[in-house]
């Protein structure tokens, strides 16, 4: 199965992203990107791609000790930016030295458990929005980014691609903050890609397990 460890934001703060992307949307040329859906909107910890079943307990068992040796911490939606100019985000602010070290915990989690991950990278806390339409080159997540975790690798001018330039998307949500909330669990989702080849299909996320954040934390 397809799997990925991350922070979801709760409802009140996708419904305020949501209300900014909408504006976004409305903008000339943004039906030329590949919009996420806000289902599936969070923030990537470690990207683990096809994982065996039989490595799922060790893994849950692993990301739970990884959750308990961090205390919930503040996170908030803020502003906005791009990869290359090619791959649209949403970032965060406020306890992002505790986001990292979850995402490190979490990497290192995977690892541990057998799961064969890519060289580790710089963590880089983004939430994906959108796309361009050209071919997707590398190695993608659930959000069609060319990234592991939070680790971006991109190259190439958007335009020799034939893509919509998102740049000017990027400055435009430069002003957004979200409001803050607790981040209090750590989420392993399971992504199913579009199978059916419908145009603008989105994938399908399940939660496999949560972990609540914190030494204290109890189930």
């Amino acid at each position: 199965m397809r799997l990925f460890a991350a922070v979801l934001p709760p409802p009140e703060a996708v419904e305020e992203l949501a209300r900014a992307v909408d504006r976004l949307r409305r903008l000339p040329g943004a039906d030329g990107l590949r919009w996420t859906g806000r289902d599936g909107w969070h923030f990537t910890l470690a990207f683990m791609g096809e994982v065996e079943d039989g490595l799922l307990p060790e893994l849950t068992e692993r990301l739970e000790r990884a959750a308990r040796r961090t205390e919930p911490f503040p996170l908030r939606i803020h502003g906005g930016g791009h990869f290359g100019g090619r791959f649209l985000w949403a970032g965060a602010a406020g306890g992002i030295g505790e986001l990292r070290r979850l995402a490190e915990r979490a990497d290192a989690a995977a690892r541990r458990a057998g799961v064969p991950m890519e060289e580790h990278r710089h963590y880089q806390a983004h939430l994906t929005l959108a796309r361009g339409r050209g071919g997707r080159g590398g190695r993608t997540d659930v959000t069609g980014g060319a990234v592991t975790g939070g680790a971006v690798t991109v190259s190439a001018d958007p335009a020799r691609r034939g893509d919509v330039d998102v740049r000017p998307y990027a400055e435009a949500l430069g002003g957004f903050e979200g409001t803050p909330w607790e981040v209090a669990e750590l989420v392993l989702v399971r992504s199913r890609l579009p199978v059916s080849g419908v145009p603008g299909e989105q994938p399908r996320y399940e939660a496999v397990a949560r972990r609540p954040l914190g030494r204290g934390a109890s189930g």
